[in-house]
């Protein structure tokens, strides 16, 4: 489980979270919102990224707040906008994921590239990508990395249809797991996608 207890944070002119609190079993969430209410915000805040402003949050039996690296290490997220990784290659930084999370499955690595059209890109640096090529990128090390609290956001966006088809698959696999919890943002919900929890910041 994933326990938000009380939780809030807030820029100076916008509050993202007053008091929240939920459980997050495992399957997928939503973290529902228009532009600029505060998804990603929401995704940093249960990465462990931003520090709330009040609140816990615990993952198994860690909290973040009394051990943040134990917290960390079991949770994958990777802000699509990120720079951080562009002078690697694909399969350096697909290494680098594999290294960091004694979880990872080459078989459903292998399974995601294929499904996602990556195999041609993995020698290529991760700043020679497309947008969406960088962003299937994420997705394909979210998915193998078998982290326990598995976070993407806006995984739809800038990829071409058939891509968006498997990882509505990818999504709905999730959706039955009962040792991972998923959580997206996005503006819509996945289609046919069960959600155990939704986190609506408004329009």
């Amino acid at each position: 489980m994933l326990n938000l207890s009380h939780l809030s944070f807030a820029y100076p002119h916008c509050a993202v979270l007053r008091d929240l609190s939920a459980q997050l079993a495992p399957g997928v969430a939503l973290v529902l919102g228009g532009d600029g209410r505060g998804k990603t915000t929401v995704l940093e805040l249960l990465a462990g990224v931003l520090a709330p402003d009040a609140g816990r949050l615990q993952l198994g039996g860690e909290f973040l707040d009394e051990q943040p690296e134990a917290y960390r290490q079991q949770v994958f997220w990777k802000d699509p906008r990120s720079a951080a990784h562009d002078d690697l290659t694909v399969t350096d930084y697909l290494q680098s994921v594999r290294r960091a999370y004694p979880d990872f499955d080459d078989t459903v690595l292998a399974e995601v590239m294929d499904g996602l059209s990556l195999v041609p890109h993995l020698h290529k640096n991760l700043f020679m990508l497309s947008t969406g090529s960088k962003r299937k990128v994420w997705i394909a090390a979210a998915v193998a990395s078998g982290a326990q609290l598995t976070l993407l956001d806006g995984p739809f966006a800038s990829l071409d249809q058939a891509s968006i088809n498997f990882v509505l698959q990818l999504l709905t696999e999730a959706a039955k797991q009962t040792t991972r919890i998923w959580v997206v943002a996005d503006y819509v919900a996945p289609t046919d996608v069960p959600l155990t929890t939704l986190i609506d910041l408004g329009d």
